[in-house]
């Protein structure tokens, strides 16, 4: 019986596999609010919190008790006025719905649907860009240059996500890129199966550092050799 490899460890669902959530500063939503009125708040703070390439924005909106969190735009500061609704002003970190929003205008956290409060472009320095809108539906542009079809009533930020330019920057060192991996919970560093025993990995073992075998496996593989291509339609490369 040989050693559980990678893969059966990370099914346990143990704490050095599990997301650790208590460093979570807490969910970026757009507010849950009536859809015809525009609330006014106000920028208390700004904070980074571990997992997640942008930083947040704290804000206090008038006659609310509740704080809120944001994904912070480029340029925004504390003591800034952002608006969230359908009068808000065409300013950078208010927040509209997408019929209301003119074409060409750069836009981050949309919704999926009208009240999901926001799944698509959060990440440091993304925006995606409006192309086309009609009544029934509001054509945008996302960072990787797909075109998806929105509803007109699902909000968006207006601006640019701030961080831009984060991996831009070279760890420079292993440990660096060990604390970049640990708040998302991620086992890092990574050892090729090839590289192992026979005994630690399928593909372990042999003279030279090769699989020795073909690497696609069946979908209903067991857990400790349902490694390398899982499932695989096809491999390798494509003559025409």
């Amino acid at each position: 019986m040989g050693r559980r490899i990678l893969v059966q460890r990370k099914g346990r669902g143990t704490t050095q596999w599990r997301n650790r959530s208590h460093l979570r500063i807490a969910p970026v939503r757009h507010p849950k609010w009536a859809p015809d009125k525009t609330y006014v708040g106000k920028v208390v703070a700004l904070y980074h919190e571990p997992g997640r390439g942008a930083p947040l924005a704290e804000i206090k909106y008038e006659g609310e008790k509740k704080l809120h969190y944001m994904v912070a735009p480029e340029g925004i500061q504390v003591g800034q006025t952002v608006e969230c609704g359908p009068d808000a002003a065409l300013a950078n970190g208010n927040t509209l719905m997408l019929e209301h929003i003119p074409e060409g205008t750069p836009i981050f956290n949309i919704e999926g649907s009208p009240g999901d409060g926001g799944k698509f472009v959060r990440a440091s320095g993304l925006a995606a860009t409006i192309v086309s809108i009609d009544k029934s539906k509001a054509i945008v542009r996302l960072p990787s240059g797909r075109q998806k079809a929105f509803s007109p009533r699902c909000r968006a930020t207006i601006g640019i996500v701030a961080g831009g330019g984060r991996p831009e920057k070279p760890f420079l060192k292993a440990g660096a890129v060990w604390h970049h991996t640990r708040p998302k919970a991620r086992k890092w560093p990574v050892v090729r199966g090839t590289a192992m025993n026979a005994c630690s990995h399928p593909h372990g073992g042999g003279s030279h550092q090769s699989p020795g075998r073909p690497t696609t496996v069946s979908r209903h593989a067991p857990p400790g050799r349902k490694v390398g291509n899982i499932a695989a339609r096809r491999t390798g490369r494509k003559t025409r």
